[in-house]
């Protein structure tokens, strides 16, 4: 229940331009620190994983290890994504204390 939930709110993000998906896009955005929290699918690659994982941890930007990526990408409108970033602050909350209350 509480996974549609987030799901829902990742939409809500997209249709407020505070959403960056794919991982060229997503990459970019963490390394100049354009995003507040980053979201890798369970079913990412592990060199994915620990690509984002050390850009992340290297610049103090939040992860979360969470979601599938056909669901990602149909709440996207999109076929798949296995990386999205949140901009805003706020939403990024949110989205974090969502998911730890879920986990």
């Amino acid at each position: 229940m509480n996974n549609q939930r987030i799901y829902q709110l990742i939409g809500l993000c997209q249709k407020a331009r505070q959403l960056i998906s794919g991982e060229f896009a997503v990459k970019q955005a963490v390394m100049s620190e354009q995003v507040k929290l980053v979201i890798v699918t369970e079913d990412a690659s592990k060199n994915t994983l620990k690509l984002f994982s050390d850009k992340c941890s290297y610049r103090a930007i939040p992860y979360f290890v969470w979601g599938d990526r056909n669901e990602l990408g149909r709440m996207l409108g999109k076929e798949t994504r296995v990386v999205i970033g949140i901009k805003d602050e706020k939403l990024a909350e949110k989205i974090t204390d969502m998911i730890k209350s879920d986990g």
